[in-house]
């Protein structure tokens, strides 16, 4: 059903998520500081509108997508009583705290407030296998979720407005984690004119179906601090790891990530989890946690 939507900062994302809106036939309004950003997007049937205000009144629901938290505030806080009784869906990078004090912002204006992370590219929105996370107003995701879907696969992590930025953040590490797993494999595995690059890839993506498997088997065990070794001990993975420091050194493979899963699970094995799953490392790496010493189990 096609619904009215105004997006508001017409950058590479803020551009995508309004032609993604637009290809989903939404009658998508669009506003920009900077003069001509809008003109592909009108070409394809958006309405541009000459102000923030003239935007922001087009449409029950306003998705910004700006630079900075600090460019959000610098054009809705004037806006606050236009924004009365619609919702915002602030899809800007931001930290957890700065996505809970828009929120706040929010309840003292009367507007429904979404904090989102995008977890793709530009290229990527619209795309239904690709992630949005959102979080804040539950009544608001239930009204524009159907909206929500031209930009990709909406998740809804609950009413707490921090979760989305928390979970983004969260998530970019894992990201970061493997893809530098991964440039460390290829590495060790070495590269050249005959794919071994690609070769080594195409087992990696199978073997990431597996680490998804243990990721599985290890949540539950991180949510009640018993980490039973009856997969893989860390005194296993300790041995293992050892073969993994070696092959890089003699490879002259330089990255530093053995050594550091090497450190922590020894630390974990000399508070004496020894005979613990990996998942105990959630206590090692929690805030305090010496070993695992100040867990639950």
């Amino acid at each position: 059903m096609s619904t009215k939507v105004t997006v508001l900062g017409l950058g590479s994302m803020g551009a995508a998520l309004a032609g993604a809106f637009l290809a989903a036939s939404h009658r998508t309004t669009v506003w920009n500081r900077t003069a001509g950003k809008a003109d592909a997007l009108v070409g394809k049937g958006a309405a541009e509108a000459p102000t923030a205000a003239g935007a922001v009144t087009a449409s029950p629901l306003v998705v910004v997508c700006l630079a900075t938290y600090d460019s959000v505030h610098e054009v809705l806080d004037p806006l606050a009583d236009d924004l009365a009784g619609r919702t915002v869906v602030n899809l800007t990078s931001g930290s957890p705290e700065q996505a809970g004090e828009a929120a706040a912002r929010a309840e003292k204006h009367g507007f429904r407030y979404l904090d989102g992370a995008i977890m793709t590219t530009p290229p990527g929105v619209g795309d239904p296998d690709r992630m949005l996370l959102y979080s804040g107003s539950p009544d608001a995701f239930a009204d524009h979720r159907a909206t929500l879907a031209a930009l990709g696969d909406p998740v809804d992590l609950g009413a707490d407005a921090t979760l989305a930025s928390l979970y983004d953040t969260a998530l970019l590490g894992l990201m970061w984690s493997a893809l530098t797993g991964w440039a460390h494999g290829v590495a060790l595995i070495g590269t050249g004119g005959e794919g071994r690059a690609a070769a080594f890839t195409e087992v990696a993506n199978r073997w990431l179906g597996a680490i998804g498997f243990f990721m599985n088997t290890y949540a539950p065990q991180a949510d009640t601090g018993r980490y039973p070794g009856d997969d893989a001990t860390l005194d296993v993975h300790l041995a293992a790891i050892d073969h993994l420091v070696h092959a890089s050194e003699a490879r002259g493979v330089a990255s530093g990530l053995p050594e550091i899963f090497k450190g922590l699970a020894r630390r974990a094995v000399d508070a004496g989890h020894g005979g613990d799953s990996w998942g105990r490392l959630v206590e090692l790496v929690r805030e305090g946690g010496e070993g695992g010493e100040g867990g639950r189990a």
